[in-house]
């Protein structure tokens, strides 16, 4: 720094400003620096800056990979979500660093705290793991959770408002004249119960007789959905009229399920989709579905995230549902 100081003809602490984008530094004196630099390959030494500022300049984001099948992640709203933690991280100057699947043990994300590694975390799904992400909380951890509200919740979650969307589908389907309707998912997963009490509340106010079945799903694989949809299709003792996925992907396995038993969608079965994946709209049927924001979501998580780390107190909040109506 002293060479680049003397080469620039400025100050070393001149430099220090310029190499770091202090505003202190004006554009023309940043910019010859920055050549100098360039010119001799001096580059700031970034772990040794994070030491001198006591942060790490990173968060661990850790995707909820148990409720996929062998760690294979084939829904793409979980990329979808990603890329917008990702760009609202990069807005904030931070590096993300990706945990790996195994990483589901409070004690491993309490050594990424204490050993300087991480600020904080970002869960992308509760999942089945909500246990593990209550103790980690108790520890005083700084995190965000993608998920559901809970009635006594010890961390902030940032998720779309469930029920309105379980409800939005019903209200779909009970106006296209469906009766018997099919709710495909896994309840045991906090969001997916809350989607599909949206549902059946539709179902209550509606004043109309509703015949209502589940289908439930051991992962959140395409190929799960579909495989599921075969065996429940050809014993069920009648095909529903109306069908409400958990999920886009899901949705797409049971159109083509009911492709090959012979029915037709949406003359002979509506279906509704939830999330609103890019492929939502250039599936044949384009999918109906419920949208929920993931930039949006990825900058509330994010900046709550950063108030939590600067010991700020911060609220969970809920993010609002959408129906887009499409073919299906």
């Amino acid at each position: 720094m002293d060479e680049v100081a003397i080469l620039a003809k400025v100050s070393k602490p001149t430099v220090s400003r310029a190499l770091s984008g202090s505003p202190l530094v004006n554009a023309k004196t940043r910019e010859r620096v920055l050549a100098v630099a360039r010119e001799h390959g001096y580059a700031v030494n970034r772990n040794a800056q994070k030491l001198r500022h006591k942060r790490t300049n990173t968060i661990a984001v850790s995707i909820d990979f148990l409720s996929h099948r062998q760690n294979h992640v084939s829904d793409p709203f979980v990329f979808e979500l990603l890329a917008g933690v990702s760009e609202a991280l990069g807005n904030q100057n931070q590096d993300l660093l990706l945990t790996a699947p195994n990483h589901n043990d409070p004690d491993v994300f309490q050594q990424m705290l204490l050993s300087r590694g991480v600020d904080g975390f970002i869960f992308l799904g509760q999942g089945h793991r909500e246990d593990m992400l209550d103790k980690f909380s108790a520890l005083g951890a700084p995190m965000v959770v993608w998920g559901a509200k809970r009635k006594k919740e010890a961390y902030c979650v940032i998720g779309s408002d469930n029920v309105r969307g379980g409800e939005l589908a019903g209200q779909y389907l009970i106006e296209k004249g469906r009766r018997n309707i099919l709710f495909v998912g896994d309840p045991s997963h906090n969001e997916i119960y809350w989607r599909m009490k949206g549902l059946k509340s539709s179902a209550e106010n509606s004043g109309s007789s509703i015949h209502f079945s589940e289908m439930q799903l051991s992962n959140f694989s395409y190929e799960s959905a579909y495989e599921s949809a075969i065996s429940y299709f050809s014993e069920a003792e009648s095909l529903p009229d109306g069908v409400f996925a958990y999920s886009d992907t899901a949705a797409m396995a049971i159109i083509h399920a009911l492709k090959k038993l012979g029915r037709r969608v949406p003359e002979d079965v509506s279906v509704v989709g939830y999330n609103d994946i890019p492929g939502s709209g250039f599936f044949s049927p384009a999918i109906t579905t419920i949208r929920q924001e993931t930039f949006l979501a990825g900058e509330l998580m994010v900046s709550k995230l950063m108030k939590i780390i600067d010991g700020k107190k911060t609220k969970s909040e809920t993010i609002k549902t959408e129906l887009i109506i499409r073919d299906t």
